[in-house]
């Protein structure tokens, strides 16, 4: 298996996960202070979502790649 091939794997996998999920979460630490034995911080909690456009175009590519990629030999 060439390195288009697995690329082009990669790109459908993640277009797929994009589809299905629509985006993930994350926690970020943003301020944090110590004031002697007391220990205090701030979390914010950071949503980022995926366009469908963007989970569409990589399986639109990725498939393109299993198609035409592996023909350039």
């Amino acid at each position: 298996m060439n390195a288009v091939k697995i690329a082009a794997i990669v790109l459908i996998v993640a277009g797929v996960l994009g589809l299905v999920y629509g985006g993930f979460s994350y926690t970020k630490e943003t301020h944090e202070a110590k004031l002697g034995p007391i220990e205090l911080s701030v979390k914010e909690k950071q949503t980022v979502n995926i366009p469908v456009w963007a989970g569409v175009g990589a399986i639109v590519i990725g498939g393109a790649l299993l198609l035409f990629g592996s023909k350039n030999r």
